[in-house]
């Protein structure tokens, strides 16, 4: 039988965390993200944690604004984009991110995709050329 003694000085860290507060590393596992992204996220000023110390806290806010910012990358924008439609008159607050889209800017962003659809599709073709073009020169050699 083990026998667990407390040394009756509670850890500050976990002192200070309220309880709708998440660490770095338990926001980093919930999103599936690193420690660097979200410290990055921070440093362009799209998220804001509470800080003691060397320590951050993510409160529901920062869990929210960490969902649109993925959201926004999922959907191709930029972080310089995203932090715009985080600020702007339209701020997604509480709302998806596409509900906060204006149309010009839905059919913007759909243009910019099929810009880059399209580029990496003439990539992929040159580069299968290539391959092709290798792997002949190998079997008749």
């Amino acid at each position: 039988m083990s026998i667990a003694f407390s040394s009756g000085v509670p850890d500050a860290a976990q002192d200070e965390k309220t309880t709708d507060e998440v660490t770095i590393g338990e926001m980093a596992r919930d999103f599936d993200v690193s420690l660097r992204t979200l410290r990055f996220y921070e440093h362009r000023g799209l998220l804001s944690p509470r800080r003691a110390g060397a320590s951050r806290f993510y409160g529901p806010a920062d869990r929210k604004r960490l969902q649109t910012v993925l959201k926004g990358k999922q959907l191709g924008f930029t972080l310089t984009e995203i932090r715009d439609l985080l600020a702007g008159p339209n701020s997604v607050g509480e709302m998806d991110i596409e509900e906060t889209l204006g149309a010009q800017q839905i059919l913007d962003q759909v243009h910019h995709l099929e810009r880059q659809r399209d580029e990496i599709d003439a990539a992929i073709a040159r580069l299968r050329a290539t391959y092709q073009r290798r792997a002949g020169d190998h079997a008749s050699q």
